[in-house]
């Protein structure tokens, strides 16, 4: 492990010292030599929750180090343009007639700038920060279980050692305390892997978001796209996996008076929409709860900022509460990223267990 950090450290050291991945902008920083700019709090928190088409490690002074990402977009009036976001200059510039915009409907995406001074976006195919993140926590993702595997074919009934000593609870937890009961024990070992996939990939990804240095940092999980698709993926497994009884029951549930279908189908109404809320509440509990946790520490922190612009003693005051709380949510987020992951996991299985349901009874024929 301590070869690993030393390692990355010096790779971070390499990164900041190449010519290609450490720009400084000189006119910037003597702007803010003649008049400084006040701490925003915003951009702070929003830096960090949002995607970005560079991976910005560190400010040094007036100095930005970060890795630039591959920028590829199609204009319907220049074709398709590919370039690297270092040309973007941290979003200050633009280049080939693109450039980040700072404000509008389109704020912190790249768009087209037009002869008449509007601005278009672009098919946008960039390989940026959370897409990074992705490539990252699939590759860490395969690392892990590919070991693991390895040694169970070597020895399957030998002792679980090292990290397959802590994969093996886990998924023996998930099989079941989540799969078995809400699937039921003739059922499970079909949705197993998909379950066993959105958790490990869930909670890998909330832990990465919580380490502050390069490869972590990316708030993949607390972008709502992702866990849309997530949802999505749970959606379509259920809705495909759909017993008879299931979809009868959404248009004629049984036990239900007959004043509440019929003239008007309230209930098959409220049904119908259950269907379509499920992935909707899957998809902003995770969202919000990730970027809530990160939103909170990040507030604990700016108010070293805001309070050191008043005075310098206030500043160093409030530095000692920020930072026990700042570590406080820090390890509350570390407790949320295994809950979050257990949670849409669970009603991932639940969904799809009620879907499966097969009745019987007499009242339900």
């Amino acid at each position: 492990m301590i070869r690993v950090l030393t390692s990355l450290v010096l790779i971070l050291f390499a990164l900041a010292a190449s010519p290609n991945l450490l720009k400084a902008n000189e006119e910037r920083a003597a702007v803010d030599t003649i008049s400084p700019k006040k701490f925003n709090t915003g951009d702070l928190i929003f830096n960090h929750i949002k995607d970005s088409y560079e991976w910005h490690i560190a400010t040094i002074g007036h100095t930005h180090v970060s890795i630039p990402l591959p920028v590829m977009v199609y204009s319907q009036h220049s074709g398709f343009h590919f370039f690297m976001s270092g040309n973007l200059h941290h979003g200050e510039e633009s280049y080939e007639g693109f450039k980040v915009a700072s404000e509008g409907k389109y704020q912190r995406k790249l768009v087209e700038i037009m002869p008449d001074g509007s601005e278009l976006r672009p098919w946008d195919f960039s390989i940026t920060k959370n897409v990074t993140s992705l490539f990252v926590s699939i590759a860490l993702i395969l690392f892990i279980f590919l070991s693991v595997a390895k040694r169970y074919r070597q020895n399957f009934a030998r002792a679980p050692k090292g990290i397959q000593s802590w994969i093996e609870p886990i998924v023996v937890f998930i099989c079941d305390d989540i799969a078995k009961p809400s699937i039921g024990k003739e059922k499970y070992e079909r949705y197993l892997p998909y379950l066993l996939t959105i958790f490990f990939f869930i909670f890998i990804n909330n832990l990465m978001g919580l380490i502050p240095i390069f490869p972590g940092g990316a708030n993949l999980t607390g972008d709502i796209s992702v866990t849309l698709v997530l949802a999505l993926f749970t959606f379509v497994i259920t809705s495909f996996s759909g017993s008879r009884d299931y979809w009868v029951h959404l248009i004629n549930a049984p036990g239900i008076p007959l004043w509440l279908k019929l003239p008007l189908p309230l209930m098959p109404i409220v049904e119908i929409m259950g269907v379509f809320i499920k992935p909707f509440v899957l998809t902003i509990r995770l969202f919000a709860n990730i970027t809530a946790g990160h939103i909170v520490a990040l507030g604990f922190y700016s108010l070293i900022f805001i309070f050191a612009e008043k005075s310098i003693i206030a500043g160093y005051g409030i530095s000692v509460l920020s930072i026990a709380f700042t570590v406080f949510m820090g390890i509350l987020e570390l407790l949320v990223a295994f809950i979050q992951a257990y949670v849409f996991t669970l009603l991932s299985a639940l969904y799809i267990g009620l879907a499966l349901e097969r009745h019987s009874h007499p009242a339900h024929a």
